[in-house]
């Protein structure tokens, strides 16, 4: 064994009695967790109750997790609909295969609706989860370590990555070679999966550090998420050596991050409006009503210090049944909403 070498496990299922405890699924789930407990602390901090994130959770992986394992089939055609393929295999989400751009895709959608239940803007949300949601990309980028799976090219590098041989009829175990020990690919290859780990973990800290000097409102700390983590997704999609459909020579995943890339660059300088904050909304009477009000980081903290708010307005797209804070334009202070409409005093019993 090459001691200067990072070595893989040769076991990715273990077995508690009859049920499997998969090592991917473990990471995803790993993920979720710390992603969601990121995510709840910078949503207190901006007014949001406590665990709201779960009540967004609930809606957001499920989607996000069927829009990951679309994105994986769709664009690994051959596997599930070749020759030779198994479109049962689709639904084995279990075994690995999961698409970043169709987990955001259908993690955002999730999350979407959940908003409209809980009343609570939605570009709020995402530029709060930006900081969690690579977190959780790095933890699950674990899972591909235990599947001896999305390694690079062959390396002499000290990091070289050692990649077991897997079986095809024992899945989440290596092969046995003739001298009984799991049986090991030839040479050493690039440890991609451990690339973009660490990428995603600095991508985590350049937005928490630039949201916190700038204060990024309206979705553009989660654009800016987006274009920092294609950046690094495209030089290490491109090492990759697992099949792939290609166009024109690239991986479809590299022209994937670069569009999105483009995409969210245009979004994040062309988008325009002061960090979000949450304040509860009230009726006429000061009794709590569904929804929250969208306020400036001054106007929270005034609320915080004497109950003074800003007169609620309409929710999402004149629904009167969200009132106060929502999704949509109109309720950011800066396009003419609740900052610069006359302030109203609620004492701290209402």
């Amino acid at each position: 064994m090459n001691l200067a070498s990072i070595p893989s496990p040769s076991t990715a299922v273990w077995h508690l009695g009859p049920v499997p405890l998969r090592a991917y699924a473990l990471c995803i789930i790993a993920g979720i967790v710390l992603a969601c407990i990121v995510t709840d602390r910078r949503m207190r901090s901006r007014g949001a109750p406590p665990w709201a994130v779960l009540d967004i959770a609930v809606w957001a992986v499920p989607f996000g997790i069927v829009g990951a394992r679309i994105y994986h089939v769709l664009s690994s055609p051959d596997a599930y609909f070749g020759e030779g393929g198994n479109l049962a295999n689709a639904v084995k989400v279990w075994e690995g295969g999961l698409g970043i751009w169709g987990g955001v895709a259908g993690g955002a959608l999730g999350a979407w609706l959940a908003c409209r239940q809980l009343g609570m803007s939605f570009s709020f949300v995402a530029d709060t989860i930006a900081v969690g949601l690579p977190l959780a990309q790095a933890v699950g980028r674990l899972g591909n370590w235990f599947n001896n799976e999305l390694y690079g090219g062959k390396t002499d590098l000290p990091w070289g990555l050692q990649v077991h041989v897997m079986s095809d009829t024992t899945p989440g175990q290596a092969m046995i070679g003739p001298d009984g020990e799991p049986e090991l690919r030839e040479g050493l290859y690039h440890p991609t999966f451990l690339y973009e780990l660490l990428w995603n973990v600095g991508v985590a800290g350049v937005v928490y550090w630039l949201d916190k000097r700038f204060k990024f409102g309206r979705g553009r700390a989660f654009a800016l998420y987006v274009m920092l983590y294609t950046l690094g997704r495209g030089w290490i999609e491109a090492m990759r050596t697992d099949p792939a459909t290609m166009i024109g020579g690239m991986r479809l995943n590299v022209w994937t991050s670069i569009i999105v890339f483009l995409g969210a660059a245009a979004f994040f300088f062309l988008r325009k409006g002061p960090q979000e904050f949450l304040i509860p909304n009230v009726d006429a009477a000061g009794e709590p009503v569904k929804g929250f009000q969208v306020v400036t980081e001054e106007q929270y903290q005034a609320f915080l210090a004497d109950g003074t708010r800003p007169d609620a307005v309409d929710g999402p797209s004149g629904d009167a049944d969200l009132p106060g804070g929502s999704a949509d334009e109109t309720d950011d202070p800066s396009d003419g909403g609740p900052a610069h409409l006359p302030a109203q005093k609620i004492s701290a019993k209402d």
